[in-house]
């Protein structure tokens, strides 16, 4: 074996092992129930994995990932002041054309780098419980790929066992009700954000992961029984849980963002039908105004519609046709 693989191969190790570390602590951090800054240390440490890990896939890959200014004859690599390398940060490994990772889950990593740029120097309550669904697919992610790209035996699948609480999982608030606790700048880039995702990646596992809990009772005395017990989606059961759910959902009234809207114009043929065009048509009609019912204000500043308004500009769509 040549000097140079063993030592791609040495770099390599070296950037996994760093980055199962950090990921390991990630976790720790946030299930540790002394820990206050949870997302605070928990995003940092997560954009510290990914990173090493893609340093060590562009390494496999012999893909040069440091900065480096063009020149006439060759390159000439971006130092520090102490005259190390700089080498890509995760946003940089991202937006690379052979980075391994799919749409939903680079879409995950940008809202936590975002996300993060909105809580610096600051002390954001309520975001710890209602982001949980995207750390969480956070974490899947990172061990699915790790072991998609480099094998099973850098899994972290078997490190960590579920969380214990001290309160009932059941008792959680409404997304409303989470939403309104959260601070104003961050409700506004968690709406932002979302708007800008295609429908296919907002609604992805890989994006945020989402479950439903439904208290289970065992049958018989002495039985062993799981705090969370995963079945089937094709089961009878899943397809009866399914059922229930949906039936309690539409007791809260369906909600859309203005981008929503605007691809359910689009997809039913109205094509020149645009975000602006929208927005002028509810000033112009007053639309919200609370008394109408076409909406509602969830966070100061963002406006969700409801079915109402969509049949609103339905109709103003089919009587502008062009």
């Amino acid at each position: 074996m040549s000097v140079r693989k063993r030592r791609v191969r040495s770099v390599k190790a070296e950037l996994l092992a760093k980055s199962r570390e950090a990921a390991l602590n990630a976790v720790q951090s946030f299930n540790n129930p002394l820990t206050t800054f949870k997302t605070e240390t928990f995003i940092v440490l997560m954009v510290i994995a990914w990173m090493y890990l893609l340093h060590a896939y562009y390494k496999k890959k012999q893909i040069d990932y440091r900065y480096y200014q063009k020149r006439i004859k060759r390159r000439r690599f971006d130092r520090t002041k102490s005259g190390a390398y700089k080498y890509w940060e995760l946003e940089r490994c991202l937006n690379e054309e052979s980075c391994p990772l799919d749409s939903a889950t680079k879409g995950n990593l940008r809202f936590l780098i975002g996300l993060r740029h909105e809580i610096e120097h600051h002390k954001s309550t309520g975001i710890d419980e209602h982001l949980t669904g995207r750390y969480l697919a956070c974490c899947l992610n990172y061990d699915r790929v790790i072991t998609q790209l480099f094998g099973e035996k850098y899994s972290l699948g078997n490190t960590l066992a579920f969380s214990l609480q001290f309160r009932d999982i059941t008792q959680t608030p409404t997304p409303e009700e989470a939403l309104e606790a959260l601070p104003s700048n961050v409700a506004k880039y968690l709406q932002e954000f979302d708007a800008s995702l295609s429908d296919e990646d907002f609604q992805s596992p890989y994006y945020a992961y989402r479950l439903i809990f439904v208290r289970k009772l065992t049958s018989k005395k002495g039985q062993a029984d799981r705090a969370i017990e995963f079945i089937s989606a094709d089961s009878q059961l899943a397809k009866t849980v399914d059922q229930e759910y949906w039936v309690l959902k539409e007791t809260e009234r369906r909600k859309y963002r203005p981008g929503d809207i605007v691809r359910t114009m689009k997809e039913e043929g109205y094509h020149n039908f645009s975000i602006y065009e929208h927005t002028q048509l509810w000033k112009r009609l007053d639309a919200r105004n609370p008394g109408k019912g076409c909406g509602t204000e969830v966070v100061p500043g963002q406006w969700l519609w409801y079915d109402r308004w969509l049949e609103v500009v339905r109709q103003y769509c089919k009587e502008n046709a062009r």
